[in-house]
């Protein structure tokens, strides 16, 4: 003897629509999903850009200031109030993960990016630039920086993000 059914075998599975519907619900969720995860990843690199950028902009003041003490790690000294760099050259510094200088670039390795600098990986680079600005009378004149952190490192510059920072030293 069969047990008594409720609906007959032909009613007890899902129709096609219902299945296609489901596959279309599907095929909607998944990529948005998807893209939230991606720009989930840029929001967390670039908080850890800003994050990090707080030790890296303090490591390449320190660099200019030593550059124009006449001993610095990676960059050529420079006088003081001497603008910098000179007129067709770049002066960019790599950056590891955590924020700690491990050399400096070339105009071309900074035009197209960089991956490994003295066995380090880089992260990041900080493009660094000066300019005079008109000091009224009887005040110094400053110098006024202009550091742009970029990164990813080893994208072209082009392709890099940056952040601007400026300032004024005597």
């Amino acid at each position: 003897m069969k047990p008594p059914t409720d609906k007959p075998v032909a009613q007890r599975g899902a129709s096609l629509i219902e299945a296609v519907i489901a596959i279309g619900v599907l095929a909607m969720a998944i990529p948005l999903v998807f893209s939230a995860l991606a720009e989930a990843g840029k929001c967390e690199v670039a908080a850890r850009a800003e994050t990090a950028s707080v030790w890296m902009v303090d490591a390449c003041l320190n660099e200019i200031r030593a550059s124009r003490d006449g001993c610095p790690r990676y960059l050529p000294p420079t006088a003081a109030g001497q603008t910098f760099p000179p007129p067709g050259e770049v002066w960019a510094l790599a950056f590891s993960r955590e924020g700690q200088p491990i050399g400096s670039l070339t105009k071309e390795r900074y035009a197209h990016g960089t991956t490994q600098e003295n066995g380090h990986t880089a992260r990041y680079v900080a493009a660094l630039g000066s300019s005079m600005t008109l000091p009224k009378p009887g005040m110094t004149p400053l110098l006024r920086v202009h550091i742009t952190l970029e990164y990813p490192a080893a994208a072209p510059v082009e392709q890099r993000h940056q952040i601007d920072y400026y300032t004024h030293l005597p």
